[in-house]
């Protein structure tokens, strides 16, 4: 029960987090992905990186338990899905988690996203024997480089995995504060305001 109310309570606070941003504005999206606004991209960008260097940094410390890490099979399917997802992102201006969070907000148009996304889910689960018999759905695990105490084989053997993720994390730390506002077009505020937080 303290799981479950434990995933509420970080859930509502990562939706507000989302919704202050802007995440939950399919034209704060579009606005990035035309690199016209790229306030929501160095934000991304910030939090990825932050939370590489303390996962990577917490797990050469021994704070992270480094069984609790997931590394997801790479196949073809997941690159198919992930290139899917993207134009999807696109398109609509959400992803399934800001979706979700805009939904809950309160726009309308979230409502017809997050019904499409339950329908794809279905039609995957019912077509699922169909790409398994394919093939597309074998692979292997794999990390960049070699993680102390993981079971996973590396691409790099020898090059250490924590210190990568660290390295990563902290590179896009260091692009979040150094890319521009915008790289092309002039500021085009929404509502006045010029970003979403103000």
């Amino acid at each position: 029960m303290l799981q479950i109310a434990l995933a509420i309570v970080i859930g509502a606070a990562f939706g507000t987090v989302l919704d202050r941003i802007g995440a939950t504005n399919p034209n704060w999206i579009g606005r990035m992905l035309n690199l016209t606004n790229l306030h929501l991209m160095k934000t991304i960008l910030l939090a990825i990186g932050v939370a590489s260097v303390l996962l990577f940094g917490g797990q050469m410390l021994g704070l992270v338990e480094v069984a609790h890490m997931s590394v997801k099979t790479a196949y073809v399917g997941v690159f198919i899905g992930g290139i899917m997802l993207g134009l999807g992102w696109a398109l609509a201006g959400y992803c399934p988690g800001t979706g979700v969070c805009a939904l809950a907000s309160g726009r309308i148009d979230a409502l017809f996203f997050v019904a499409g996304g339950l329908l794809g889910a279905a039609a995957y689960m019912l077509s699922y024997p169909f790409w398994a018999d394919l093939g597309m759905l074998e692979g292997e695990k794999w990390t960049l480089g070699a993680v102390p105490g993981a079971d996973y084989p590396a691409a790099i053997p020898t090059l250490q995995g924590d210190l990568a993720g660290i390295a990563v994390g902290a590179a896009f730390i260091v692009i979040a504060f150094i890319l521009p506002k915008r790289i092309k077009g002039r500021r085009a505020p929404l509502g006045g305001a010029e970003t979403p937080a103000e």
